[in-house]
């Protein structure tokens, strides 16, 4: 069965930056977006170019670096002054892509703009058409969308599609939607919007309730075709939608009918990279990239994995790089994962040599959180019962 492509836009080097302390300088934004060019992304934001000097260096660093076939994005708000600057920036860019926007929900249009949605819609279009002197490829970000009325969202995007707007981002900033509705918002726009089908429709979900990769994936489901995400899901506050989770979720569901052009086997490699250049320390239980993901603690499960694999693991860690499962020895461990990981150091046990060694086995992982290669020597040594390496 063919499958429909999803573009995977990453913000990793511009929203996933925005974290306090995760600062990087060009040397190491270049190393990057190098992986991630590697990696196969489709879009890589760069920056906010107007933000900082140091901003408008590595997106035009990275513009001048990437000669792939892979869009290059400076990100703006619907200011002349910023679309000049990030154009400047992408100049040297082999696909270059300006990317404005305003906020669209009435919160930010009453509080932060004290505007109307007449006027919202005049500001929107203007800086789109002005970035259409620039770049052919325009995408327009309607910040909050999550948290705007669907029948105006629908009208600001299809004035924005009338001057040539080539990927509407329909961001749910505050991470507010529940999946079912933001899949029926993207649907909504789908069906209502005259001349949708020249416009990709483009997911930026953040995970302030723990819903960005449900609801990107709502989105692609209901007809969006680009997804905007960061590696690890780092990001403001909660963070963004993670690259690893949406990528793997469309590869683990065939039935989806949707892919990304991702090599996923540099999945692992690749959130290490970033989480070491951005001193940010990925959570052990972190779903595809944690060091937990493919570690198996629990007796029951571990005489499942080892008896066959896909017991318990519904993703072959080979797939993301990661060398192997890994059986962890704890006082919740059984047998089968003991005599596992001593025959791993050496040790052929025999089932009555293996009931005397599980039993001093039990005694030395009550006083300790994991039973380490180390302590299974002694262990062994202590049983008292003359066993020697095979």
């Amino acid at each position: 069965m063919s499958k429909d492509k999803v573009q995977i836009f990453d913000t990793t080097l511009r929203d996933g930056e925005q974290v306090p302390g995760c600062k990087l300088d060009t040397a190491q934004k270049l190393v990057i977006a190098e992986r991630l060019e590697l990696l196969g992304v489709d879009v890589i934001e760069a920056g906010f170019p107007i933000s900082s000097p140091g901003d408008f260096k590595s997106v035009s660093e990275i513009a001048k670096l990437i000669k792939n076939d892979i869009t290059i994005c400076g990100l703006t708000r619907a200011v002349k002054k910023d679309i000049e600057v990030a154009a400047d920036a992408l100049k040297h860019a082999k696909y270059p892509r300006i990317h404005t926007g305003i906020g669209t929900s009435e919160s930010h249009i009453k509080y932060k703009f004290n505007s109307n949605e007449d006027t919202i819609i005049e500001k929107a279009v203007a800086a789109a058409k002005y970035a259409k002197t620039f770049v052919e490829d325009v995408e327009f970000f309607c910040e909050d969308a999550g948290r705007t009325d669907n029948r105006f969202l629908a009208r600001i995007c299809e004035e924005l599609i009338k001057v040539g707007v080539t990927v509407l981002n329909i961001p749910d900033t505050t991470g507010y939607c529940l999946p079912e509705e933001y899949g029926a918002k993207i649907k909504y726009l789908r069906e209502n919007v005259k001349g949708i089908e020249k416009a990709t429709l483009s997911c930026h979900c953040h995970n302030d309730l723990g819903l960005a990769t449900a609801n990107s994936i709502a989105g692609v489901v209901n007809g969006a075709r680009q997804i905007e995400c960061t590696i690890n899901g780092i990001g403001e506050r909660a963070g963004n939608t993670s690259l690893e989770e949406v990528v793997m979720v469309m590869r683990q569901h065939p039935s989806l009918g949707l892919d990304t052009g991702i090599n996923s086997k540099l999945l692992f490699d690749t959130s290490k990279m970033v989480s070491e250049k951005m001193g940010m320390t990925v959570q052990p239980n972190k779903a595809i990239v944690g060091a937990n993901a493919f570690a198996h603690s629990s007796g029951i499960h571990q005489d499942g994995v080892i008896k066959h694999r896909e017991t318990y693991e519904i993703i072959d860690p080979a797939d993301v790089g990661v060398d192997e499962s890994s059986i962890i020895l704890t006082a919740r461990s059984g047998r089968a994962a003991l005599a596992y990981r001593a025959k791993l150091v050496g040790y052929e046990l025999t089932k009555v040599q293996l009931d005397s060694v599980y039993q001093e086995f039990l005694t030395y992982a009550d006083s300790k959180k994991e039973v380490m290669d180390d302590d299974i020597h002694e262990i062994v040594a202590g049983t008292d019962i003359g066993i020697r390496k095979a």
